[in-house]
C-alpha cells in the first residue's frame, strides 16, 4: 500500500484487508512523507499485527515511485496493490487468488474491486 496524508481512510482500508476470508500473508506499507497522522496509525497496526511492515520514505517520491519501491518489499507470490482510500470487500484475495491459480496464463482488468468482462490471454 502506498499512503501520503491518508488519515481519513486509513483505519477503513486495514480493517478490510484484516477482515479478509483468506488472510493475507504480509501487509507492506510505504509511506511517502506524510505531514497528518498517517504514520501513528500505521504503527499502532503493526505494533498489534506482526504482518505489518512499515517503511517512510525520507523524500516524497511520488505515488507512481512509491508503489515500486512498495512492490519491491514484497515477498510473496501474488501482490494486490492497495490505495490508502480503498476497502476491500470481505472475499476480494479469495476471489482474485482462485482466479489467478486457475488461470494463470491471464492478466486481469479489476474495476472498482471486481473482475471486468475484459480478461486477456497473453
Amino acid at each position: 500500500m502506498a499512503v501520503y496524508n491518508g488519515e481519513k481512510y486509513l483505519k477503513t482500508q486495514l480493517e478490510s484487508i484484516l477482515s479478509q476470508t483468506e488472510p493475507v500473508d504480509e501487509i507492506i506499507i510505504v509511506d511517502d512523507g506524510s505531514s497528518d497522522n498517517s504514520v501513528e496509525i500505521l504503527r499502532k497496526y503493526s505494533q498489534k499485527d506482526t504482518r505489518f511492515k512499515i517503511f517512510q520514505n525520507r523524500t516524497n517520491l511520488g505515488y507512481k515511485q512509491n508503489f515500486r519501491k512498495a512492490i519491491s518489499l514484497c515477498h510473496g507470490d501474488m501482490i494486490f496493490l492497495s490505495d490508502q482510500d480503498d476497502c476491500w470487500f470481505p472475499e476480494k484475495v479469495r476471489t482474485m487468488k482462485a482466479v489467478m491459480e486457475n488461470h494463470p496464463d491471464m492478466i486481469i482488468r479489476l474495476n472498482q474491486e471486481k473482475v471486468c468482462q475484459t480478461i486477456i490471454c497473453i
